[in-house]
């Protein structure tokens, strides 16, 4: 596996937590996208309430540039909407593996529920059919994946060992 490993699927899917530990067990550095832009840009929240989704989009394939053309292949977990900007899917189809973490609208409702964060896209309180609309938008793009795995009761330790062995048998 001498590509990059790009983790996607919708807020609150788990790419972070199963990234983190897919790379561990790959020997890879790991990249957390939202928190890479965060740190050189500023809040994500911010970001899309001041400058706009198409600003924060343009910083994202930007930092993703980088992570992709400056290193030893790693492990990335993008942000939820990476996929619907078409020069990150170009580059990520080019140079990366895509694994999606898939979840029904449902599950991914109580996770985003349950969550501390804010999703600039959803809002302080989000509604079943805003995720449900929001999610079905980008289900094709993510349903593109190198990789797919059906989530729904798996543990990240699963996920991450469906993960290494679809790569390994060479289904991308």
């Amino acid at each position: 596996m001498k590509r990059h490993i790009a983790v996607t699927g919708f807020m609150a899917a788990g790419k972070s937590t199963i990234g983190k530990k897919l790379a561990r067990r790959l020997n890879r550095r790991f990249y957390d996208l939202d928190e890479v832009i965060a740190k050189k840009h500023g809040p994500v929240p911010v970001i899309f309430e001041q400058l706009g989704e198409a600003a924060f989009r343009s910083f994202e394939f930007g930092e993703l540039s980088e992570i992709i053309e400056g290193e030893e292949p790693a492990v990335v977990a993008l942000g939820g909407g990476a996929v619907t900007y078409a020069p990150s899917l170009e580059l990520l189809k080019k140079s990366a593996y895509r694994v999606f973490i898939k979840l029904s609208a449902t599950q991914l409702l109580t996770r985003i529920r349950r969550s501390k964060n804010v999703r600039p896209l959803l809002g302080k309180a989000p509604t079943a059919s805003a995720v449900e609309a929001l999610y079905a938008k980008r289900l094709p793009l993510y349903m593109q994946s190198d990789v797919i795995i059906e989530a729904a009761h798996m543990t990240p330790t699963r996920v991450v060992d469906a993960i290494i062995q679809q790569l390994d048998e060479g289904k991308p």
